[in-house]
């Protein structure tokens, strides 16, 4: 009863903060972006630490340029999320474009199931609406791990169905795309795969952005079990508020290993973030441990 209560709350106080327009919103934003970077100084250590790792050629005042640009586009990410829960099919149709969705509508003309690849990169949540600019599949759904808060986690299921798009949480998605498969209907969800997996499954190890990297690879896994097709979505922030998409088949190289859709997932994900870094969600501690760390913690369980 009580996040009954607190969620009615909250979802009427953030639709009404959604129906203001974005360049309201966006005043919101950049106030919010000199409080969280300056005062609240939300994971900067983090946030500092990655770009440092990535980019050792840069001076500390190219990092400090790059890192505030991130924090701009992370408080315009927070805001974009929120407007969700009030936002135009015509205006969300003019702020994102789809350059080849008729690339998907071919695949699915087979009933081909299709595993997408994508990362937390410019405007996620905001990439549900590209279900508005093809006819098939009908089917679209995303793989999400639950937000631990029950009433936080509500709100978010919302706004991520904003487009009838279906909610998988992770541990269910095997057997969810297994029964999609037997409808034989063609069907596309999609797969956020750039992250640091869970610490229990850092097995996969690869290089990306020049770290030794920790690799899911769950994508590709259930997507041999359906025989998917697997693309990529490339994203680029062409100004605030306004975003390009386009497919792209993943096409992996000789000598990628068990998992070569995912290694070249990860190289298209990588030329992605270096044409504009500030657009990749650097407060993630991405390399919190290293390779060598599992393998000697590893060594002491056995």
């Amino acid at each position: 009863m009580k996040n009954k209560i607190l969620y009615n709350i909250l979802i009427g106080l953030l639709t009404l903060l959604a129906c203001l327009p974005l360049k309201v919103l966006y005043i919101l934003s950049d106030i919010g972006t000199v409080i969280i970077y300056y005062i609240v100084r939300y994971r900067r250590k983090t946030v500092r630490h990655n770009l440092l790792l990535v980019f050792p050629d840069k001076s500390i005042h190219e990092i400090k340029k790059m890192e505030f640009k991130f924090y701009r586009h992370f408080c315009d990410c927070i805001i974009e999320t929120v407007k969700l829960l009030h936002i135009s099919d015509k205006e969300i149709d003019r702020r994102v474009k789809l350059s080849n969705g008729s690339l998907i509508e071919q695949i699915a003309e087979s009933n081909r199931p299709i595993v997408l690849f994508l990362g937390h990169y410019c405007n996620w949540e905001w990439v549900q609406a590209i279900s508005r600019h093809y006819k098939r599949p009908k089917i679209n759904g995303e793989i999400y791990r639950p937000v631990h808060d029950p009433v936080m986690d509500k709100i978010m299921l919302k706004i991520r169905s904003k487009f009838g798009h279906i909610l998988i949480p992770q541990k269910k998605a095997v057997r969810t795309i297994l029964a999609l498969k037997n409808t034989n209907e063609s069907f596309m969800i999609g797969f956020i795969s750039d992250q640091r997996p869970n610490s229990s499954n850092l097995n996969h190890w690869t290089t990306f952005l020049n770290q030794e990297t920790a690799y899911s690879a769950g994508g590709e896994e259930i997507g041999k079990k359906i025989n998917a097709e697997y693309v990529y979505l490339d994203i680029e922030k062409v100004k605030r508020g306004y975003y390009e998409m386009t497919f792209k088949i993943v096409t992996p190289q000789e000598g990628d290993g068990k998992y070569p859709y995912t290694l070249q997932f990860m190289q298209m994900m990588e030329t992605t973030i270096l044409r504009a870094p500030e657009y990749w969600l650097w407060s993630h501690k991405r390399w919190r441990f290293s390779k060598q760390d599992i393998l000697n913690k590893q060594q002491q369980i056995k």
